[in-house]
């Protein structure tokens, strides 16, 4: 073998960056660098994530299990086993992992367990990267077979590595089958003193009773709308970002209870604006694929209304909005539960604007508790035939026509009764139908349809276009009691025919509002909405009439004549002032007739 070839390979030297290529290839271009992965060089994270709670007071509306916790960390009374529940976003997870932490909490003064974890441990950090080697958390969705549980248990019977517990969090424990759930009840059942189980799962009704009464459990609550508001805001002030106060309204109404769901929903509005402008409501109703709640609100007193015709003209405005109709069927279903609510408990037990509020109560004023059930219940199966249907749009509009068509029915007992008084059934008020060549009845449906047609229907009475003519309605038909109580009970707030929006005045009754609906439908023919709302109403008539006595009382004692008769006739009062008839012009007397002779 030649010397040469002992040698080592020599390098190639690089070439001079100076010098052209000897076949006049361009000169290579620098390497470009790698792009960074977010706006700072690193990777984006989520909101739901970047703000996990980090000690128990950070957690969102779970007060009561947070209480719980420190009275038995405080007393030593610290349960081998603990089952969380609750729906999906509500903290599970990460009170799991706060709970271990809790568990392995040791620092240079604290060598016991301790729910105070604003200072990080020994072990915390490493428990919070998911990399404690006596921690071990695990999904049940993944090891669901009784061999898999028989492994992981082996090593429970071995003192921790470094760590005071070993704990072992499992999330989705109802996805384990009968055989693993067996495997594990004889470990919960004797657990070494070292051992600690934090199960989580949203359905506990799939977890064996004999592994629940072996834990300890906490039902984590869904939050409320209003902490899960403020929970936003907080975060929207960290990330300067704005989304307007009824936009924070749809994503918590939206989130259903879920912290999780709300931020995630709010780091996909947040993106919705250029340049940091604020997000409106319209934008967070277009993401979310929602219609206008006052819309929908319209729609469904359309529907109550019997007005077909009207209702499907609106549905269709909202979903050429872009609106999903199961949403709008959701919403539907809302406003018939909101309607009963408002009924029962009044619409401040509702939560929603005053306004919406109002309608919503006027509906449950007008409609019995047995009409607002029958409407649920219609409602509840055209949802799912909505959901089920190869047309949603279709569906929806079918179940308004079905709808509308039932509204103007009577009830199973009002049906009853006039079967027992040998009345005619039938829905709205249908004039009778001529007879016809054979038996049977009234007819129904379309035949009383076509029945209508071919006579002219009685023209419609006169309805009340003003506030004033709806006193003079109810003066004209003399009921007396309802006169004095809406001239001294009602201060208007807005009229349009149909609908009446009233603040009532101390001392009213509470069917006021039941009373006057009830007597203008009978009247008018028509079905008319009132409601009562807390505040901003006008003067009612009769604080109107006391009013103007005050005034006129104060413009005669004012006069310089009656002030001159009072001062010569000391100890003299004013009793009673009365306003005198002008009496009427007399006619011109007519002059003679001239005599023709």
């Amino acid at each position: 073998m030649a010397d040469e070839d002992l040698m080592p390979e020599a390098e190639t030297p690089e070439r001079d960056p100076d010098t052209s290529d000897m076949f006049g290839a361009p000169a290579a271009a620098p390497k470009a660098a790698p792009a960074a992965e977010g706006r700072e060089g690193k990777a984006y994270q989520v909101l739901a994530r970047k703000y996990r709670p980090q000690t128990f007071e950070d957690l969102i509306g779970q007060e009561a299990m947070v209480r719980t916790l420190r009275n038995a960390f405080s007393s030593g009374r610290i349960a081998h086993a603990f089952m969380l529940t609750g729906v999906r976003g509500v903290g599970k997870t990460t009170t799991a992992r706060l709970l271990a932490r809790a568990l392995n909490y040791e620092s240079e003064t604290v060598h016991q367990p301790s729910l105070d974890l604003e200072t990080l441990g020994v072990h915390c950090q490493a428990i919070i990267d998911g990399r404690h080697m006596d921690v071990l958390e695990l999904d049940a969705a993944s090891r669901t077979k009784a061999d898999e549980m028989r492994e992981l248990l082996d090593g429970v019977r071995y003192s921790p590595a470094e760590a005071r517990y070993k704990v072992y969090i499992i999330d989705e424990v109802h996805m384990l089958s009968t055989a693993a759930f067996n495997v594990l009840l004889k470990t919960l059942e004797e657990p070494p003193p070292h051992a600690k189980f934090i199960f989580a799962t949203t359905e506990i009704r799939k977890v064996p009773v004999t592994i629940l009464s072996r834990c300890q459990r906490f039902d984590l609550r869904r939050v409320e709308p209003e902490v899960i508001i403020e929970n936003l805001k907080s975060i929207l002030g960290k990330e300067h970002a704005s989304v307007d106060d009824e936009g924070l309204t749809l994503i918590a109404r939206a989130a259903e209870g879920s912290v999780r769901d709300a931020q995630s929903l709010l780091d996909q509005a947040i993106v919705q604006a250029e340049g940091g402008a604020m997000v409106t409501a319209a934008v967070v109703r277009d993401m979310l694929g929602l219609a206008d709640r006052a819309q929908t609100i319209t729609l469904f007193e359309l529907a109550m209304r019997g007005q077909a015709g009207e209702a499907i003209e609106a549905f269709r405005t909202l979903y050429g909005y872009g609106a999903d109709p199961v949403v709008v069927m959701l919403d539907l279903l809302d406003h018939a539960h909101g309607a009963a609510v408002a009924k029962a408990l009044g619409p401040d037990a509702l939560g929603l604007p005053k306004e919406q509020a109002a309608r919503l109560a006027a509906i449950g004023a007008q409609a019995s508790a047995g009409t607002l059930s029958r409407t649920w219940q219609m409602l509840l199966k055209a949802h799912d035939e909505a959901r089920r249907a190869p047309d949603p749009k279709a569906a929806v509009e079918m179940a308004l026509i079905r709808l509308c068509y039932v509204a103007d029915l009577p009830g199973p007992e009002e049906a009853l009764k006039a079967l027992r008084d040998g009345a005619p059934v039938g829905g709205g008020q249908p004039a009778p139908s001529a007879p016809g060549p054979s038996g049977g009845g009234h007819g129904g449906g379309a035949a009383h349809a076509f029945a209508a047609q071919a006579r002219p229907a009685a023209a419609p009475p006169p309805q009340p276009q003003s506030f004033d003519e709806v006193v003079a309605l109810i003066d004209a038909k003399r009921e007396i009691g309802l006169k004095l109580d809406v001239e001294r009970f009602v201060r208007p707030i807005s009229f349009r025919p149909g609908a009446i929006t009233f603040e009532p005045a101390p001392g009213a009754p509470a069917n006021l509002a039941g009373r006057l609906v009830s007597r203008l439908k009978e009247w008018t023919g028509q079905p008319w909405l009132v409601a009562a709302e807390g505040g901003g109403g006008a003067e009612s008539a009769w604080e109107r009439q006391k009013r103007e006595e005050r005034e006129a009382r104060a413009q005669i004692e004012a006069d310089p004549f009656v002030r001159s008769v009072m001062d010569t006739f000391p100890g003299a009062e004013i009793v009673g002032v009365r306003m005198m008839a002008t009496p009427d012009a007399a006619p011109p007397p007519e002059e003679p007739a001239e005599d023709d002779d």
